[in-house]
C-alpha cells in the first residue's frame, strides 16, 4: 500500500506482507513489512544536494512504538535540515577503515619510501620494529575500531594496557624464543608509532584530528646505566672462557661491541668492503644517523684481524658466511649469564659505558660523537674518510681503558687466538 495514514499500534498489526504505510503526519516516515512477520520502522528523505536516501531506525517492538519511531524520525530531519545526511554518514560508518587497515596502510607506505623521518626513508630494521609493534601492541588492541571513532579516551586505555602487560606473548620475533613482556617502555614506543599512524590518517583525511596528540605519556625510559668496573671484569672473564660450542664470531662481536661503542646492528651488518683495518676506519653506509665514519682503536683492529673472511659480512651467522647473525641475542645471553650479569646489562649498556668511560677521560660531547657515531658527530663523514690522528688517539685510550677493565692479560688490543674453523655448526 501507498497511501498516507496515521501509524498506530492497530495499523502496524494489520499491514500485509510486502507493503509499506507512510505516515499522515511525518512525510517520509514509513512502516514497511517485507516477506516475513517483522515490522521495520523507516525514513525515506532528500539531502540538500539532492540525494535520495533510505534509513531504517528499528524493528517493530520494543524500544520501538509508532510514537518512538516517528519522534526519532522528526529528529533525523531535523538533522538534514541543517545539511546533515545521517544515512550517508552511516553508510561510510561502515565502510570505513579500521584502525588495522590504517596501520597496513602504514607500513606499506613507509616500505615504499612514502613516510619520512628526519626528512628520510624509515630504515628495515625500523619498520621490521614497527611492524612487530602494531602486530603485537595495536592490532590487538585496537585494530578493530574505526579510525574515525577513535577517542582520546581508547589512546589512553590502550597506553596503560599495554603498560600493564595485557599484549604479553610467550614468544616474539620471527624465530620465536623472546617473550614480549609490555611495560612503560614498550608503551612510549609504541606510542610513539601510534602517532604517527594517526598523523597518517590525517594527511589521508581519513579523520580531522590525531587523537594521540597530548595524551600524557610514560617517561622515555633512556637508559643511563653503565658497566661497573666489576661488570666488565666478569664480561671479560665470560668472553674468555665461553665453551667451544659457542659461535666464536659471536664471542668476538661482542668484545668488538665493548671496545667500540657501535650500535648492535651497525656491527651485525658491517662488511668487509667497509673496513681499512691499516687506517684503522670504517666507513659505514647506512646507520641510525646515515653515512658515518668510524676510527677504529687499536683493539678494535686486533678483533677484526682476529676472524677469517667468511663472506661478505665481518660478523656472518656460523651456517652461512653471507648471512647476517640472527643468533647473537641468544650468544649475548649466554654470554651474560656465564658473567652472572645482571638483566639490564646489555649491548647498548656498552655502548653507553663506553660514552662514559670516553667522558671520564675527559674527552669533548663532539669527540665522543665521532667515536660512536651520534648526529653530532656526522660532520665527520661530510669532509673525511679516514680517521684524524685525534680520534684515532681517543678511540685507542678508551679501548685501552675498557680493556683493562675487562681484564685481558696481554697489552690492550691484543686478543686471543680462537679456531673459528672447527666450531662451525
Amino acid at each position: 500500500m501507498s497511501e498516507r495514514a496515521n501509524i498506530t499500534l492497530e495499523t502496524v498489526r494489520k499491514l500485509p506482507a510486502e507493503s509499506i504505510v507512510w505516515d499522515a503526519k511525518v512525510r517520509g516516515f514509513g512502516a514497511r513489512r517485507q516477506k516475513g512477520d517483522a515490522i521495520a520502522y523507516v525514513l525515506f528523505y532528500r539531502t540538500k544536494d539532492g540525494r535520495q536516501r533510505w534509513q531504517t531506525i528499528g524493528k517493530h517492538g520494543s524500544p520501538w512504538t509508532p510514537d518512538l519511531a516517528r519522534a526519532e524520525a522528526r529528529r533525523i530531519l531535523g538533522e538534514v535540515v541543517g545539511g546533515g545526511d545521517p544515512a550517508g554518514e552511516k553508510a561510510e560508518a561502515r565502510k570505513a577503515a579500521t584502525v588495522a587497515e590504517l596501520c597496513d596502510s602504514y607500513l606499506e607506505a613507509a616500505s615504499a619510501g612514502r613516510i619520512l623521518t628526519r626528512g628520510r626513508a624509515k630504515k628495515a630494521s625500523t619498520l621490521l620494529v614497527d611492524k612487530s609493534n602494531i602486530t603485537n601492541h595495536v592490532k590487538p588492541l585496537l585494530g578493530g575500531l574505526k579510525v574515525g571513532a577513535v577517542t582520546r579516551r581508547d589512546i589512553e586505555r590502550f597506553q596503560d594496557a599495554v603498560t600493564a602487560g595485557e599484549t604479553a606473548a610467550a614468544s616474539c620475533g620471527p624465530r620465536g624464543g623472546g617473550r614480549l613482556t609490555g611495560g612503560q617502555g614498550a608503551a612510549t614506543r609504541t606510542m610513539g608509532l601510534l602517532g604517527a599512524v594517526f598523523q597518517f590518517a590525517v594527511k589521508r583525511s581519513m579523520r580531522a584530528d590525531n587523537p594521540v596528540r597530548g595524551v600524557e605519556r610514560h617517561a622515555d625510559g633512556r637508559r643511563e646505566r653503565r658497566a661497573s668496573a666489576d661488570e666488565y671484569a666478569a664480561l671479560g672473564q665470560a668472553l674468555r672462557t665461553m665453551p667451544a660450542t659457542v659461535w666464536p664470531v659471536a664471542i668476538a662481536a661482542a668484545h668488538f661491541l665493548a671496545v667500540t661503542g657501535w650500535r648492535r646492528g651497525e656491527m651485525l651488518a658491517l662488511k668487509w668492503s667497509e673496513v681499512d683495518l691499516a687506517g684503522r676506519t670504517a666507513r659505514l653506509g647506512d646507520t641510525k644517523t646515515g653515512a658515518s665514519t668510524r676510527p677504529l682503536s687499536n683493539a678494535a683492529c686486533d678483533v677484526l684481524r682476529s676472524i677469517p673472511r667468511m663472506g661478505e659480512l665481518v660478523f656472518p651467522a656460523s651456517r652461512r658466511d653471507n648471512q647476517a647473525m640472527a643468533g647473537f641475542h641468544k650468544v649475548w645471553l649466554a654470554i651474560a649469564r656465564r658473567a652472572a650479569l645482571p638483566a639490564d646489562v646489555t649491548p647498548h649498556v656498552l655502548r653507553h659505558s663506553f660514552a662514559s668511560v670516553a667522558a671520564d677521560l675527559g674527552f669533548s660531547e663532539l669527540t665522543i660523537a665521532a667515536l660512536i657515531g651520534h648526529k653530532l658527530g656526522s660532520i665527520t663523514s661530510r669532509y673525511s674518510h679516514h680517521a684524524d690522528a685525534v680520534l684515532l688517539a681517543a678511540a685507542d685510550a678508551v679501548a685501552k681503558r675498557i680493556e683493562e677493565q675487562l681484564g685481558y692479560a696481554e697489552p690492550a688490543g691484543v686478543v686471543v687466538e680462537a679456531d673459528f674453523t672447527a666450531r662451525r655448526a
